[in-house]
Parts: C-alpha cells; structure tokens; sequence
C-alpha cells in the first residue's frame, strides 16, 4: 500500500512509529534520495510489526524537534551496503519511504512548544525539565498514540507548507554532527568535546543525601532484587547502606571474588556499583552528579583497555541534564580507539528518571536485568 498525502487520515487505518535520527544522521538524510530508512539489527523484531502504509514520525535529538514524515512502502528487509558512509553503517534494517514531509532544521518544530507539549499524550502535564515524558522517544520504533499520530501528520504538514522558523545556533548545533575517523579496522564516529562548556549543577536545594548517592543505593537494591551479587566500593559503603535502610534486603559484598591482576581489580573496585552472577560481573554502573562525567567514563575505559576480552554491559548513570554530555565523551576520539573497539559501542547512558522507572516496575525479582537494555540509551 502506498500511501496517498491527500488522503484524510481517516481514510484508512494507519500506524505511527518513532523514527529517530541524529543531527549526523539527519544531515545525512536530508542529502540522500530519502528514500530509504534504516535501523539497528537489535530492532528486527519491532520492524517486523510495520507494514507498508504506516507513517514514521520523525524527531531529531539534541535539538528536540520533529522534523519529518516517511511513509512506508516496502519492509522491512536486511540490506547491509552502506547507505550513507563509505563503510560500516549499523542501520541495516530497513524500508523503501516516501518522504510525506521533510523539513529544514530550522522549521523543524520544537517537541517544547506550549502547542506541541500541551497536546502530545507523552508530554502534556508533564514538566518538560523531568525525565518522566522521555520513556517514548528513548528508541526507534516506538509506537505512537494514533490521536497523537494524527496531529503531528497535520503539524507538520501545515509546517510544510507556512509555517514559522525557529532558529538554530550553528555554532551548538555544528557540535552535535561528529566527525568520522579511521581504526584499522573500520571507520568510527568521534566527537571532539568543547572543554569550555560550563558545568550543569543539578543539585537540588535543600538534599540532605547527594542524589548520586541515592541512585547507587537504588542501583544496588535493584540488582539484589534481581538476584544479583551486588558491590560498591568500600568509601561509599556506609553511605548507600544508609540510604538503603536497616530493614534493606541487598547483601554487599565485601569481598570481589574475582581473579584478575592487582591492577584490574583495583580498577574494578573503584566502579561505582557492580552486579554480579557468581564469580563473573554482569554489569557495571558509574553514576555521576555534578562532574564533568569524564572520570567514571574513563574507568571504563580502562578496564577495556586492560580487559579487552571481558564481555559485561557498562553503564554511565547521570541527571538527565547531562546526557549530551555523556555521550559526547563517549565519542571521544581516545575512547573510539580501544583495542575492544569504541568504547561507545560498549556503555551506554541510563538517566537517573530510566532507574527510578525500572525500580517502579511489578515483580522486579522475577525480572531479568535485560529489562535495562529497554531503557538505556546508546551514544549514536
């Protein structure tokens, strides 16, 4: 089915789906024949869901904005010649699209505007400086509202035709696109950090107990609960024990029992927390507050470096004010390097709004901790 621009929305049942993309691979888009759309092998299974006719509703991050509507005309199918690199381009799932609209950034409309928040489902009475709204724009292929596919259809359409500019700072928005470099064995994204950014203090007024603290401790009880052993390092102990409670059920552990050289384990001991299945780490977190989040990120890159082979799912927790900032050094052109490959391809952003969600959710302790791979965020 293909579908018709002119037809009512109510011609005919219609699906909407979130289409991600970054600046990069906006800009990348925006040069193509746009017609084709992919995205990673670990969203098959959702892809397979769309059929032809449906409607991607495009957004772009770092700038917040909905920028277009591709119709669905054929997928979806495996295809892994590269669309817009020379090589090596992860988004191998894929549809034949009809761009319905594709705007220019700069009339690409705001998410933050009082007559998109306010009627969006997702966001209406939310508070936009919250996490709580995020949960359906964190991935691709999320299915949206139909009434909320329906307005952003006849948004963007009238934006398409006169709607008003909404200025871009070029100079942050040029930040945003990263840069490719060649590894010997395939070409990477990087990014370049501007080491003048100021510092986001997203301290609260009035906290009694630093809320990286309180996220540890979270951290911690989450993985008890998900019959996981559980370790924090020993500065930190008294504190997140605290925070926990007497009554608390997560043993810590106060022994690592693994079997690595002095280095790696003292490494190892200093990461924030750590989950683990017997004598083998599942997971490893690093939550930061008001830092610059390089020191958390770089003690994961050093047990890569020294454990190249180790095969555990890393995470960097931070306040949602620092996401960008997370991702923008885990493109580092240092971190992109590892003999294990980019560091971004290893760890991945959870917010703090991500944790407290996953600790809301029923019957944690028959849950599998796969259930954080729904929530974190990868620097793409």
């Amino acid at each position: 089915m293909s579908w018709n621009a002119n037809q009512p929305p109510g011609g005919f049942p219609l699906n909407y789906w979130l289409d991600l993309f970054s600046p990069e691979t906006y800009e990348a888009f925006s040069q193509s024949d746009r017609t084709v759309s992919g995205f990673r092998i670990r969203q098959r299974n959702q892809a397979s869901k769309i059929e032809p006719g449906d409607l991607l509703m495009c957004y772009m991050t770092k700038l917040s904005r909905w920028v277009g509507v591709l119709a669905v005309e054929r997928g979806p199918f495996l295809d892994e010649e590269p669309l817009f690199y020379d090589e090596d381009d992860p988004f191998v799932v894929r549809f034949s699209v009809r761009p319905v609209v594709w705007l220019p950034k700069e009339r690409a409309v705001p998410i933050h505007e009082s007559s998109v928040w306010e009627r969006l489902s997702f966001t209406r009475g939310q508070d936009p400086k919250s996490s709580t709204w995020t949960g359906k724009i964190r991935a691709s292929l999320n299915q949206l509202a139909p009434e909320d596919g329906r307005f952003l259809l006849d948004l963007l359409r009238a934006q398409d035709e006169s709607g008003e500019e909404y200025p871009v700072d070029e100079s942050k928005y040029r930040r945003f696109v990263t840069h490719r470099v060649r590894r010997l064995d395939r070409v990477v994204s990087v990014t370049v950090p501007d080491d003048e950014e100021e510092e986001v203090d997203v301290t609260s007024p009035g906290e009694d107990v630093r809320e990286s603290i309180q996220v540890q401790a979270l951290l911690a009880d989450l993985g008890g609960q998900m019959g996981h052993n559980v370790w924090v390092p020993r500065g930190d102990r008294s504190r997140v024990e605290t925070v926990l409670g007497a009554d608390h059920q997560v043993e810590l552990l106060d022994i690592l029992p693994l079997n690595y050289d002095d280095t790696t384990l003292k490494t190892i001991e200093q990461i924030d927390v750590l989950w683990l299945r017997g004598r083998a780490i599942a997971r490893a977190f690093e939550v930061e507050h008001t830092t610059s989040v390089y020191s958390g990120i770089l003690r994961m890159a050093d047990l890569l470096a020294l454990q190249p082979n180790m095969d555990i799912k890393l995470h960097i927790v931070a306040p949602e004010a620092r996401q960008e900032k997370v991702f923008t050094e885990l493109r580092r052109p240092v971190f992109s390097l590892l003999d294990r490959g980019p560091l971004a391809e290893s760890c991945t952003y959870l917010s703090y709004g991500a944790v407290r969600e996953v600790a809301q959710l029923p019957h944690l302790h028959h849950l599998s901790a796969s259930v954080l791979d729904e929530y974190a965020e990868e620097a793409d």
